[in-house]
């Protein structure tokens, strides 16, 4: 999905009370309201693809996929994203409505206009999640993937996988050959 200009400020609570009245979404980063729009046809097909191969994954585990409707609260950052996919582990996430707190997997699929912002100042967010243990980024134009994981000294390592690779993820235990992430891209 990419963004348009900023909307309004606002605090975390106003922000909430705003969105819960919108069709749109828009997320939020230190009291700027960040509009989202519209995804091309390559982006919403690689999202749906690797949520359903997460899911399939873990079900019956204690761990669940949830989607780009689902916005990820980051207190530390002040913020609220709508992430492409996200897994979290955590049961008061599987009971909340309105936004998960503890994701271990985060996942975006890039665009032109947002790779730099994801991997910039979206990033820079995400890191600050206590529960997160790598962040998967799909490029469907290149067909590159690239997974930062959170060292046990908090840094974060880079892992760029080929395409006739294999992509292994250690937060949800799986390994899926890279080129079934582009399948029906």
């Amino acid at each position: 999905m990419e963004h348009s200009t900023k909307v309004a400020e606002y605090s975390a609570d106003e922000y909430l009370a705003w969105e819960s009245t919108r069709t749109d979404k828009n997320e939020f980063l230190r009291g700027e309201v960040l509009p989202k729009s519209g995804a091309t046809r390559k982006h919403v097909t690689a999202v749906a693809d690797v949520a359903i191969i997460l899911s399939n994954h873990l079900r019956g585990s204690a761990c669940r996929v949830y989607i780009s409707d689902m916005k990820l609260r980051i207190e530390a950052a002040d913020a609220f994203f709508y992430p492409d996919v996200l897994v979290t582990c955590d049961a008061q996430d599987h009971e909340a409505d309105t936004f998960m707190l503890s994701a271990v997997l985060i996942v975006e699929v890039l665009s032109p206009s947002t790779e730099a912002y994801d991997r910039g100042e979206k990033f820079a967010a995400y890191r600050k999640v206590p529960t997160l243990r790598e962040y998967l980024l799909i490029d469907p134009e290149s067909r590159r993937v690239e997974v930062y994981r959170a060292s046990t000294q908090g840094q974060w390592v880079l892992t760029e996988v080929e395409l006739s690779g294999t992509l292994s993820l250690a937060s949800i235990d799986i390994e899926v050959p890279v080129q079934q992430l582009f399948e029906n891209v």
